[in-house]
């Protein structure tokens, strides 16, 4: 990857609309550079796929939430069923396993309250592979993005 396939991405992390004349004339190339380039990254799996972004608030989602989760026992089965459950609930936007005193985190994204209270009670709670459900709601989102820090490549 050169300082090209940098600014290519850059600028498409930031606008993933661009079409490849906007971009050439963003990153200093021709379109048709642009084109080619962008289509080895797409197919190297670099550029992995483009995406609408919703706001939130004009879909009625409005609260967010962090939820912890502890797993009563450790075994391979408990903890692919888990993670197959969660892959399966679009309340679920993110999910990680973690060390220390939590097993996963995972980040929801619900209307309202009750929202998150039928959430937890209706697929952690009634879960008998969770021993232990912590949930911090969001108060207010200071930093929101997907974009991923591409500095270290130069």
């Amino acid at each position: 990857m050169d300082e090209f396939d940098l600014r290519i991405l850059d600028a498409l992390q930031h606008d993933g609309k661009l079409t490849n004349h906007e971009l050439a004339e963003t990153v200093g190339l021709s379109a048709s550079q642009c084109s080619r380039r962008r289509s080895s990254l797409e197919n190297t799996g670099i550029i992995q796929s483009y995406r609408a972004f919703l706001t939130s608030d004009s879909i009625g989602i409005k609260l967010f939430a962090f939820v912890e989760i502890s797993l009563v026992k450790h075994s391979q089965k408990i903890a692919s069923d888990l993670v197959a459950m969660l892959e399966n609930l679009d309340t679920v936007q993110e999910a990680y396993t973690l060390t220390g005193e939590a097993d996963y985190l995972i980040k929801v994204a619900v209307p309202d309250l009750d929202g998150l209270s039928n959430f937890l009670s209706n697929n952690l709670l009634s879960n008998e592979s969770v021993a232990r459900v912590r949930s911090s709601i969001v108060l207010q989102r200071l930093k929101q993005t997907t974009r991923l820090p591409l500095s270290h490549l130069r």
